[in-house]
C-alpha cells in the first residue's frame, strides 16, 4: 500500500525482473479495474515486448477502488490552483516519489502507460508530472466526456455505453459489475425502458452518482468544462506516444486531442501518435491481424507497434538506447493495410475535397447544377418508436465484451432497406481514392419537429468480386461461411452524429424552426483509408441511431433526461442537394 498526501493508502503490485541486478526504469500503470493479487504465472501478450528489455512494473488501483482507500470519484477534474487538492494527478506525483524511494534497484526513470482509463490516469500526469517522469504512452484516452469519446457525442448521451459503464465502475467498490439485463436482445431492453428518466425510477434509484451528475447537467456547463481536463494542457510537457484506433468504439477522439494541445509549445518534438485499423486497445492483443471480418494482408499490426515502435520509445527515453522518432505520426492505413509515417499531421499534402450528395441518391465531386425539374431534397420520416439499431439485432450488452468490440466495421447492409436511412452511392472508382487526415460532413436538413439528430455515416462499398469464394461450388459453403465473405460488404470508415438544440450554443440549447433547412456541421474526426479501385463510396443519413446514442423526442424540451413518453414524435427530416444547399463531405484527398 502507498501512502499519498492525506494518508489515503493505494494498492498497489510491484513486479520485479528476477535474477536482474543492473537498475531498471520502472514503468508505472495506474487502473479502476484491479491489480493481479499475486504474481502472475507468465506476463501477459501485452507486457512481451517491454519485459524484454527490462523494467519494474507497478499497477496501482485508484483511490476508492478494490483494497485502495479513500472515495472514487469517476472524475478527470484537476485543479492546479487548489494546493490541499487530491486527485489522479496528485495520487501519480506522490506515488511515483515514493516508489523512487522505497523499490530497490531502480535507475530513478519513470514511465507510465495504460489503454481507456488507465490511459487517462496516464494523461493526466501532463498538466503536474513529477521530475523523474520520463515518458509515458497514453493510449484511447478520453479528454472531455461531454464533447465525445465514452459518455456523449457533441452532447448527444451514448445511452447504452453511459448506463452500463457507469453501473460497472460504481453499483460495487470491490468487483467490475455487469448489469443484468432481463431479456436478450439489449435494443428490446432500452426500447421498452421509455424516457431516460425510467433508469432511475425503475432501477437505479439515485444509487450511481455518475449516472445522476449526467442527469443533473444535461448542456455543456461548468461541470463538464472543469472535467475537460485538457483544455489545461497547452505543451508537450514529457514525451508521449499518443495512440488511437480508427474503429475505437469508446474513445477515438481523445488521444488526438491530447496530441493537437501538446503541439500548440513542442519546441522539442516529444509529441507522437500512432493509429492504426483497432478497435478499443486491440493494439494491446496478441496480434492484430484482423478486426471483426476484415484482414489486415497478413500483418499483425498489434505485435508491430508493440515491437517496432511502442517498445523503442520506451527504451530510448528510459534506458538510453536508440533514437528519437524522426516522425510525428505513424499509422496503419486502411485500405491499403500498409504502415505509413509522416512529418506532420495531417500531411500537407492532404487537400480538401468536397463530395457532394445529388437528390437522386447518388456521390460525386461535382457539385449539384441547376436544373428547373431537378429535385433539391430527400426526406424520410424518423419515428422514436422504431429506431434504427445501431449493430444489427439481437444487441448484446456492452459488457461483458460479446459483438461490442467490433461493430463499428460491421457490414451496414442491415439498414440499406430501412426507409428512415438514406444512402448516397458513387460509381466505382476508376482509380484509389486516398484520404488522410480530418474529415467532415456539411449538410444542410431541415425536420418537421422542434428537435432532432442526424446521424452520418462514411462507407467503404466492396464489390461483389471482392474476394474468391473458397468453398467447394458443388457443395456449396458450410454453415455461416456465407457470412464471412466480403464480396459486397459495406464498411464504415467514419461515424458521427449531431443533435440540433446544440448546433449553435452547447451551453445554451435551443428549439429549431420546423421545416427550415439549416446547415449541421459533423466533424468526422481522423483516418487514413484508401478507397480501393473498383470500390464505391457510400453515405448513409438516418435520425436515430439506438440504444448507442438515446432517443431524440424531436420535440424539444428543457431536458431530455426528464422527457415523458408523449414528448416523442414522429419528425419528416430532408437533406437538401441544390446549388445553394450543397449537402458534402468534405475529404482529405492525397495525390
Amino acid at each position: 500500500m502507498i501512502p499519498v498526501r492525506d494518508g489515503v493508502h493505494l494498492q498497489t503490485a510491484i513486479l520485479t525482473p528476477v535474477g536482474v541486478t543492473k537498475p531498471l526504469p520502472i514503468l508505472f500503470r495506474r487502473t479502476p479495474y484491479g491489480v493481479p493479487e499475486k504474481t502472475p504465472a507468465q506476463m501477459p501478450a501485452s507486457f512481451k515486448e517491454l519485459a524484454q528489455d527490462g523494467y519494474i512494473f507497478v499497477i496501482q488501483n485508484l483511490r476508492g477502488r478494490f483494497k485502495s482507500e479513500g472515495f472514487f470519484k469517476l472524475s478527470s477534474w484537476v485543479d492546479l490552483n487548489d494546493l490541499k487538492a487530491t486527485n489522479e494527478t496528485t495520487d501519480a506525483y506522490d506515488s511515483i516519489a515514493w516508489l523512487l524511494k522505497n523499490v530497490p534497484n531502480n535507475n530513478g526513470k519513470v514511465g507510465m502507460y495504460g489503454v481507456s482509463y488507465d490511459g487517462l490516469t496516464t494523461a493526466l500526469t501532463l498538466l503536474h508530472p513529477h521530475p523523474a517522469l520520463k515518458a509515458i504512452s497514453e493510449q484511447a484516452s478520453p479528454v472531455d466526456q461531454w464533447m465525445n469519446d465514452d459518455d456523449h457525442r457533441y452532447g448527444a448521451l451514448r445511452e447504452s455505453y453511459d448506463f452500463e459503464y457507469a453501473v460497472l465502475e460504481q453499483a460495487d467498490k470491490n468487483k467490475n459489475t455487469n448489469f443484468n439485463f432481463e431479456i436478450y436482445d439489449t435494443y428490446e431492453w432500452y426500447l421498452a425502458l421509455g424516457p431516460l428518466s425510467n433508469i432511475n425510477a425503475k432501477y437505479l434509484h439515485g444509487s450511481i452518482p455518475y449516472w445522476n451528475d449526467s442527469v443533473a447537467h444535461p448542456d455543456y456547463d461548468d461541470f463538464w468544462k472543469k472535467e475537460a481536463w485538457v483544455n489545461q494542457l497547452h505543451a508537450s510537457t514529457v514525451p508521449n506516444l499518443n495512440v488511437a484506433g480508427f474503429w475505437d468504439q469508446e474513445d477515438p477522439w481523445g488521444p488526438w486531442q491530447i496530441f493537437r494541445h501538446a503541439a500548440e509549445h513542442d519546441p522539442d518534438r516529444t509529441n507522437f501518435i500512432v493509429a492504426g485499423p483497432w478497435y478499443h486497445g486491440e493494439w494491446q492483443g496478441p496480434k492484430g491481424d484482423s478486426i471483426g471480418i476484415i484482414p489486415f494482408a497478413g500483418h499483425e499490426t498489434a505485435r508491430e507497434f508493440r515491437e517496432n515502435i511502442e517498445a523503442p520509445f520506451f527504451r530510448y527515453y528510459l534506458h538510453g538506447v536508440g533514437e528519437k522518432p524522426a516522425w510525428q505520426a505513424t499509422t496503419f492505413q486502411s485500405g491499403s493495410n500498409s504502415w505509413h509515417t509522416y512529418a506532420a499531421w495531417p500531411p500537407k499534402e492532404a487537400k480538401p475535397t468536397n463530395l457532394y450528395f445529388h437528390a437522386d441518391g447518388t456521390l460525386s465531386f461535382e457539385a449539384p447544377s441547376a436544373s428547373s425539374d431537378a429535385k433539391e431534397f430527400r426526406e424520410y420520416v424518423s419515428d422514436p418508436a422504431n429506431p434504427v439499431p445501431y449493430r444489427q439485432r439481437p444487441i448484446s450488452p456492452t459488457y461483458p465484451a460479446g459483438d461490442w468490440r467490433t461493430w463499428e466495421v460491421a457490414d451496414q447492409r442491415f439498414v440499406d432497406h430501412r426507409p428512415d436511412v438514406l444512402s448516397y452511392l458513387s460509381a466505382p472508382l476508376d482509380h484509389d481514392l486516398t484520404i488522410t487526415g480530418p474529415l467532415a460532413a456539411k449538410l444542410f436538413a431541415s425536420t418537421s419537429g422542434s428537435d432532432s439528430d442526424f446521424v452520418v455515416k462514411l462507407i467503404d462499398v466492396y464489390p461483389d468480386t471482392a474476394q474468391k469464394n473458397d468453398w467447394d461450388p458443388e457443395a456449396g459453403p458450410k454453415p455461416g461461411q456465407y457470412a464471412q465473405s466480403l464480396n459486397g460488404y459495406e464498411l464504415p470508415i467514419a461515424m458521427e452524429v449531431r443533435r440540433g438544440r446544440y448546433l449553435d450554443n452547447f451551453e445554451l440549447p435551443h428549439a429549431l424552426a420546423p421545416n427550415k433547412p439549416i446547415e449541421w456541421n459533423v466533424p468526422l474526426r481522423d483516418h487514413d483509408h484508401v478507397f480501393l479501385k473498383g470500390h464505391r463510396v457510400m453515405v448513409q443519413i438516418q435520425s436515430t441511431w439506438f440504444p448507442l446514442i438515446d432517443r431524440n423526442p424531436q420535440k424539444f424540451v428543457p431536458s431530455i433526461y426528464n422527457a415523458t413518453a408523449s414528448d416523442f414524435t414522429p419528425a419528416t427530416q430532408r437533406v437538401y442537394s441544390s446549388p445553394k444547399l450543397p449537402s458534402h463531405l468534405v475529404l482529405p484527398v492525397m495525390p
